[in-house]
């Protein structure tokens, strides 16, 4: 089998392709023909194609039916490389990286377009700037040694590979979508609200609430402003300084139950109403794009639809096909055990190894049996909850798992210190605000072993002082969560490849939560390769560990029923 070639749409419509050897560079000369999508599925034998992004090239493909087993996102890889180097932020295109590589101005990168509700608009969307496959190969082939420079280039590598996995499954779920039944939908909303109204106003219920909002204060208010709520609030002689449900629910006042209810369902008339089924609804699926990498800890995010954000009673209108089932899977404890394999604490590994409850084993060995005591130590340790109770049962738990808090505590500090951090495999915090000419020492956190420690030694200069506890608070979580992040990028190209040659599809991933909407004959075995692709992830992202990676599985014909 063939190692990579690699391909760029030419500006005349056609396509440049090139064999590459194992150094990176063409086998002979640079070719031309005139269809992408026959030029690829003219070459079976590729195992990796390299390209300057998926998002231009691969749904070109997919609409002519061709699929590729692996990639190499060239502007994927470029945004990872400068976050290594700090300078995450800067223009991350393919004619960015070139002009840098031969020292001319660097363009910006485009602005990111707004996705067209129902439609495949990446289709669409104003080509970017032309980059010859020669020129693309220049710097593919400085990308190559540029990961040689990183502080584990086998990880760094890895973390390409997997950030261009992640590329072409979200590719794919795009192309897919999420099956959804707008006839349920329209019943789920009248039920919930009632009846519409001509105009676009608020439906029924809304209204009702209003009536019963407006004659508790015993004045008219309009619930969707929380200004006239909290003045109403104030004329009648209770302070508060905004509407959420934590700061008004143990108000003794007759408008607060109509109030909560009225929030509740506004938001889902807003956010899930019938406008947003009308306009991302199309063909019995739901079509958000999905956007790998969204956030800097290498969490997804999708441009718009809300697809990470779908209320609970609103998953009643996600309903699997005839005959198929929705595979819906729950990455358990997904945080507290990345901790353990990224801190190589043998107490936290151990527990983290066990078949029962994570939390439930850690209260056993540090907090007398109390469950929620420990699960509020361990994501306190993770999110940053070091005052209070949040310091006493942080104690506790150092004393139980010193390596796993002092790893998250190391990570707290360089952040408060203004260094980058990085996840496991690589990726890396952005650059502290601020940052300007001054020059700061280098912190002397001790580096014995690379490996064990997330902290870089490389110093961000200028940074502001005021903000160095939440920056430690991010440093902290980012560890964890970015190296969660990494993991669930492998645990779905294994996923994606154990379901090729399956008639199951990927369908829906957010953080720790995976569906795979598949024929009912189909399930045992889906079921089988969700739990094998998290093992086989867990081994690839930080070797052989006594840490598990399990999922809770359900299979169901409706998404609400997994819950």
């Amino acid at each position: 089998m063939t190692e990579r070639w690699a391909v760029a749409p030419a500006e005349d419509g056609g396509v440049e392709l090139a064999a590459l050897g194992p150094d990176g560079l063409p086998v002979g000369e640079v070719r031309r023909e005139a269809d992408l999508a026959e030029a690829v599925r003219a070459r079976p034998d590729v195992s990796r194609w390299v390209w300057r992004s998926t998002s231009d090239v691969y749904p070109r493909l997919l609409a002519t039916g061709v699929r590729v087993e692996r990639c190499y996102d060239i502007e994927a890889a470029e945004s990872l490389l400068l976050g290594h180097e700090g300078r995450l932020g800067e223009p991350r295109s393919a004619a960015a990286a070139l002009a840098r590589l031969r020292g001319g101005p660097v363009p910006a990168d485009p602005p990111q377009r707004s996705a067209e509700p129902g439609s495949q608009s990446s289709l669409f969307e104003p080509r970017p700037v032309h980059v010859p496959l020669t020129d693309l190969l220049a710097v593919y082939a400085d990308q190559q040694r540029r990961h040689e420079t990183t502080a584990h280039p086998e990880r760094m590598r890895l973390l390409t590979a997997a950030e261009s996995a992640g590329m072409l499954v979200a590719a794919e779920m795009n192309r897919s979508g999420l099956p959804w039944s707008a006839d349920v939908h329209r019943d789920v909303l009248h039920e919930l609200l009632g009846d519409r109204y001509t105009g676009g106003g608020e439906p029924r219920r809304l209204a009702e609430l209003t009536e019963e909002v407006s004659a508790a204060f015993g004045r008219r208010v309009r619930p969707d402003l929380p200004a006239d709520v909290v003045k109403a609030f104030a004329q009648a002689g209770i302070k508060v300084r905004s509407t959420r449900r934590w700061e008004i629910e143990s108000i003794g006042h007759p408008a607060v139950k109509p109030l909560l209810e009225y929030k509740k369902l506004y938001r889902i008339w807003v956010a899930h109403g019938w406008s947003w089924l009308q306009d991302w609804v199309r063909d019995g699926r739901f079509r958000p794009e999905y956007l790998p990498g969204g956030t800097v800890t290498g969490r997804w995010v999708t441009n718009g639809g809300g697809a990470l954000q779908i209320p609970k009673v609103i998953r009643r209108a996600v309903v699997a096909d005839p005959g198929w089932r929705l595979v819906v899977a729950d990455a358990d404890q997904m945080e507290p055990r990345v901790l353990a394999a990224i801190s190589r604490d043998p107490g936290l590994m151990e527990v983290a190894g066990r078949e029962s409850d994570l939390y439930q084993s850690v209260s056993d060995r540090a907090f007398s049996g109390d469950r929620d005591q420990a699960k509020i130590a361990v994501l306190g340790a993770v999110y940053g909850q070091t005052s209070g109770d949040g310091l006493k049962n942080l104690a506790l738990l150092r004393r139980r798992f010193p390596k796993a808090v002092a790893y998250v505590d190391d990570a707290a500090r360089a952040g408060e210190e203004g260094r980058l951090v990085r996840t496991w495999l690589g990726r890396t915090s952005p650059p502290a605000a601020g940052a300007g000419d001054g020059a700061g020492e280098e912190a002397g956190i001790p580096q014995d072993d690379p490996a064990e420690t997330a902290v870089d030694q490389g110093w961000v200069p200028g940074y502001a002082s005021s903000d160095s506890r939440a920056r430690g608070r991010f440093a902290r979580n980012f560890v964890v969560q970015g190296s969660a992040a990494d993991w669930a990028l492998l645990m779905l190209a294994g996923l994606r490849r154990a379901c090729s040659p399956l008639a199951a599809e990927l369908v829906f991933f957010q953080h720790d939560e995976v569906i795979v909407h598949c024929p009912a004959e189909e399930a045992d075995t889906v079921v089988a390769a969700i739990r094998d692709a998290a093992e086989l992830a867990g081994r690839l992202t930080f070797g052989r560990t006594p840490v598990r990676f399990p999922f809770t599985t359900a299979v169901v014909q409706c998404y609400a029923d997994a819950k």
